[in-house]
This record gives structure tokens, C-alpha cells and sequence, in this order.
């Protein structure tokens, strides 16, 4: 979870978070359902029972929206791909999965996994309402539940990334072509093309009169081109990276500090200074572990000049190192499945070098700078 997140909890050991743009979405869905949906149904309620069934079926949706990429996340779980973390944001959720899918038809089942609990949400709803049909405000929560989780399978199954319809589209690719990337490509073309056709419509109806709506959906449209256009950029980095080794990214200029000094003397003498993030940390000439700016952040601050750097030291053991001939985007993904942004390169039991993320971005940026392209990447070789 990052700093803009509120923890929740955890479901199945995926922790689960609130970003602060749901409060957003929720106050603005509660002022819709409470002033306008409840009004029109149920003519009859009081002002309150009216806000506090908007209150109430706005975090239903939620929890719907939870449950939907719940069954992502178990699938994804099934197939030993770990998921970080589920979050509720401003255009509804996301799931932090760790790593791609395995094959074409685990990341089918993968993506129609959260279509398939909302449509069994909408058809449970949808039988709930002749059951709750003498209680009022169960039966306006029902019915919205109902219309909502069935828009949900509808707009979601649309086939252009990243939507989940995107995802199965990858998928069918994928198993007919066995290019991944090839699929990937197409999908998200195919997501920014409905994507321009949300921010279209967007501001015709802008134009039209229905300026809020209209500002909305060319909002949503924005968002999902930023995505689709992102994970075009994903493939390309990763053709431009594949066959090449950590070892030519790496850093072999890296900071070493003795485990004996204290938090206060490495912030004022290393830190400031450099601007350094990270420091290897030696007792004599064996190193021993790692030490973070979030590590030191975690201390605080009246006790720096008493802690020493060996008392906070992440040992080297619990640290993800990864190998110079590993290929650098698969070094990446480690590093994006285990939420860290550097790794010890380890040879024969030592560090012969550091690799950040920051490494690999000027790499890539030299690349970039030399005209190379995907198609035209050599596959370079230790001697």
C-alpha cells in the first residue's frame, strides 16, 4: 500500500485499500442515489432514509466492485501468480498482480473470472427482489445492485485493454498466434480506439447540454487511454530490454557503510550529501545486508544519534538479489512482485554490483538514445 491508500485490511492474505479518490466517487454517487434515484423510485421517504440508502448502496457497489476483483485475484492465485494488493479508487478497482499470467489460458480465465461474480451478483440480486419486495429500501438496493453489477459485466467485457474484455481478447490472441506480445499490442490498440470513442462521446454530450455527464465519461475515455498507451509503452520497453543481461545495467559504483555508525551520522554525512537511496552495509569486508531511506524513515527521529546502523540493517539473507546474467526485464518484474526498487547483484555468494530501477531507466534511455528498436535487439554474451 502507498501513502495515498487507507489499509482496510486483508482478504486471503491480499491486503486490501481505499485510495482517497473513492471518497470522491462515494459522496458523489451518494448526492446521485440520494437526490435523484430513491426520490424517483419511492416517492414517499423521508429526506434521510433517502441519504442513508445513498450512503448505503454506494458502498454496496463498492463491495461489489471488491468482490469482482476478489475473482480476479483467486484465479490469479490458483495459477501461483501473487496479487500485492486489491484497491478502491475513483473509477472503481484494481488488483496488483505480480506477475503475467502464465499462458493464454490461465490469463483467460483470469480475466472472465471478475465478469463472471458480477454477473452472479446481478442474477442473485435479481432474485432477491421478489423476496424483499415488501421492504422498500431493500428493494431499491436490490434493483440498483442489480442494473449496476450487470453495466459492470457489460462495460467490462468491451475487448480493448485494459478492460477484461481486453484481457480475453489478449488471451484468444495469444492462443491462436502464441505471441504474447503480438496480443498484448493488439489488445490495447483496441482499447485506445473505444477509448477515443468515450472521450467522443464525452464532448458531444458536453456539447449537448449534459456537461457533467459528458465531462465523466471523456474522463473515463482519458483514463483508459492513459492505460491501453501505458502498457504499449510496457511491450516496447520489454522487447527493447529482452536479451539483455543485469549485468550491463547494473551499478558497480555503489555505497558501502560500516555497520557501526549511527542513523544520524549516515543521514548527515552519506545521505544529504548524495542523495543516495540505499547503502550495502559491511562488517570488516563481509557484507551483511542493505539499508534504505525507508528503513531509516522508520526510525524516529529523537533516536538516530542513539541507533546504529547494524540495530536496522535488512540482513542479506532476507534480501531479493538477483544474478548479472539474468535477463533485466525479468530482474524488473522481481522487483515489481516483491515491492522493492533495488537489488543486490549476487555472484559466487558476493555483490559484484547494485541494480535499481533508476539503473535500468538510463540504460533504457541509452538504448533509446542509440535508435535501437525491439526487432533489432542484439543478444549480448558474457565472455
Amino acid at each position: 500500500m502507498n501513502r495515498h491508500t487507507i489499509p482496510l485490511g486483508k482478504i486471503l492474505g491480499i491486503s486490501i485499500g481505499l485510495d482517497y479518490s473513492w471518497f470522491v466517487i462515494f459522496a458523489l454517487l451518494t448526492w446521485m442515489l440520494g437526490g435523484s434515484y430513491y426520490p424517483e423510485e419511492f416517492k414517499h421517504w423521508s429526506p434521510l432514509l433517502y441519504w442513508l440508502m445513498g450512503a448505503i448502496t454506494a458502498i454496496m457497489l463498492f463491495v461489489s466492485v471488491l468482490l469482482h476483483e476478489l475473482g480476479h485475484s483467486v484465479i490469479a492465485l490458483r495459477y501461483k501468480i501473487p496479487v500485492r494488493s486489491i484497491t478502491l479508487f475513483l473509477f472503481g478497482g484494481v488488483a496488483q498482480i505480480g506477475a503475467e499470467p502464465p499462458s493464454a489460458i490461465a490469463e483467460f480465465f483470469i480475466a472472465i473470472a471478475g465478469p463472471l461474480v458480477s454477473l452472479a451478483l446481478a442474477v442473485f440480486f435479481y432474485v432477491a427482489q421478489p423476496l424483499v419486495a415488501g421492504m422498500e429500501p431493500l428493494l431499491g438496493l436490490a434493483k440498483y445492485l442489480a442494473y449496476i453489477n450487470l453495466a459492470l459485466v457489460l462495460f467490462n467485457l468491451v475487448p480493448g485493454y485494459p478492460l477484461d474484455g481486453g484481457r480475453v481478447l489478449r488471451a484468444i490472441v495469444w492462443a491462436i498466434t502464441g505471441n504474447m506480445t503480438r496480443s498484448t499490442l493488439i489488445a490495447a490498440n483496441v482499447g485506445r480506439f473505444f477509448a477515443f470513442l468515450l472521450i467522443f462521446a464525452g464532448v458531444w454530450q458536453m456539447f449537448s447540454g449534459n456537461f457533467g455527464g459528458g465531462l465523466w465519461v471523456a474522463f473515463i475515455g482519458w483514463f483508459l487511454d492513459n492505460a491501453a498507451s501505458g502498457q504499449i509503452e510496457q511491450v516496447m520497453f520489454r522487447g527493447l530490454l529482452t536479451g539483455h543481461p543485469v549485468l550491463q545495467a547494473m551499478s558497480t559504483h555503489y555505497a558501502v557503510i560500516s555497520e557501526d555508525l549511527t542513523v544520524q551520522k549516515l543521514v548527515d554525512e552519506q545521505i544529504l550529501g548524495s542523495g543516495q537511496r540505499s547503502f550495502l552495509v559491511n562488517r570488516g569486508d563481509k557484507t551483511v545486508g542493505l539499508i534504505t531511506l525507508h528503513r531509516i524513515k522508520e526510525v524516529p527521529r529523537s533516536e538516530w544519534a542513539t541507533t546504529s546502523v547494524a540495530q536496522i540493517v535488512i540482513p542479506l539473507e532476507q534480501l531479493k538479489c538477483v544474478d548479472p546474467d539474468t535477463e533485466l526485464w525479468s530482474a524488473l518484474e522481481k522487483m515489481d512482485r516483491n515491492g522493492v526498487n533495488q537489488m543486490p547483484v549476487i555472484l559466487d555468494q558476493h555483490v559484484v554490483g547494485m541494480l535499481s530501477r533508476e539503473d535500468a531507466i538510463t540504460f533504457l534511455r541509452t538504448l533509446l538514445e542509440f535508435g535501437a528498436s525491439p526487432a533489432q535487439q542484439p543478444k549480448p554474451k558474457r565472455s
